[in-house]
């Protein structure tokens, strides 16, 4: 896969991890914080060669020093996996990402999902189609060994930074970090760019209201978790689209329209079709009937992907079923 060799520079003392590759899971943005001898990293690859990738780009940056500090936006897997192979450091999360860890499908799962399930079925095909070109074998997840409520306030040598509790938003837990005298805020997948969100847990106008956390921070930067780096516009825009989609779902939900019907039935609308990844619409119906409906259990994140993973399965073009190539 191509991954960046380079590190560009977003602020002083901030440089981006972004390996872009918009229309399929897992290319997560992690941004490197340096300062004098300190070094802090907000998230991690998906796996073992993209993290020793970036190590190898950061290396230059990092002048011998080494990452004491990983920040976790939440503990999706292509946030947290990489954490293993930076042994020492200290990795913050909040309580509620800690207290949800379970839920999260692990690396030894996520290997089953991608070789041991039936390739010809959806969530086989899925599964191979978006997650055959990581390598989850020799992956640990490492979990949090700080947590918090709220907020927290660190430094990385002489550069202040803010991890800001949001979640339950996209996941249980979600944070951002606020970096106030580079005027960026990395947001973790509070926000997507270029393709369609995913959010698990929800209700949509929770993301909103996270997103406005966001622009409230004033900044001039914002890193999305996934896709390029965003504008207070950007932003802006992508609140008016969970609202808009919130109200597209009320509205089917209140006519007694099941749940993947409706979803269907605004993919149908060509509901902001220039964006990817359409499938994900699917999950984020199902999680906005949950609430809806009253419901407070814990979703089920695999469960919901073969949601998704009907729908796209049902859609699939000549040549669909082949996996990607891992190099």
């Amino acid at each position: 896969m191509n991954l960046p060799d380079g590190l560009p520079l977003v602020a002083d003392g901030l440089h981006l991890w972004s390996p872009g590759h918009p229309g399929t899971w897992g290319f997560a943005n992690c941004l490197l914080v340096t300062s004098g001898g300190d070094a802090a990293l907000v998230d991690t690859p998906y796996d073992r060669p993209m993290t020793e990738a970036l190590i190898a780009a950061a290396r230059p940056l990092l002048a011998g020093a080494t990452v004491g500090t990983i920040v976790n936006t939440h503990v999706n897997g292509d946030h947290t996996f990489g954490n293993g192979l930076f042994p020492g450091a200290d990795i913050i999360a909040t309580k509620a990402s800690a207290e949800h860890l379970c839920r999260e499908p692990s690396p030894a799962q996520m290997h089953f999902l991608t070789h041991g399930t039936p390739a010809d079925e959806p969530l086989g095909w899925y599964a191979r189609e978006h997650f055959g070109r990581y390598r989850y074998e020799g992956v640990d997840a490492v979990p949090p060994n700080i947590t918090f409520s709220g907020r927290h306030d660190l430094r990385v040598g002489e550069i202040d930074v803010e991890l800001i509790e949001v979640g339950p938003a996209h996941s249980a837990g979600d944070l951002i970090v606020h970096l106030p005298a580079q005027r960026v805020v990395c947001a973790g997948d509070v926000l997507f760019a270029d393709d369609h969100p995913v959010h698990w847990d929800g209700p949509l106008a929770r993301v909103a209201a996270a997103c406005e956390t966001v622009l409230a921070l004033e900044p001039e930067v914002i890193v999305p978790g996934h896709g390029p780096l965003m504008s207070p516009e950007d932003v802006r825009q992508y609140a008016a689209y969970l609202r808009e989609l919130a109200e597209l779902i009320r509205v089917r939900h209140a006519a007694g329209v099941p749940a993947y019907e409706a979803a269907a039935d605004i993919l149908t609308t060509g509901f902001h079709d220039h964006l990817g990844l359409p499938e994900r619409i699917v999950i984020l119906t199902a999680v906005e009937y949950r609430h809806l409906d009253g419901g407070n259990g814990e979703p089920d994140l695999v469960a919901l992907a073969g949601q998704a993973a009907r729908w796209a399965y049902e859609r699939r073009g000549p040549g669909a079923g082949t996996v990607p190539p891992s190099g």
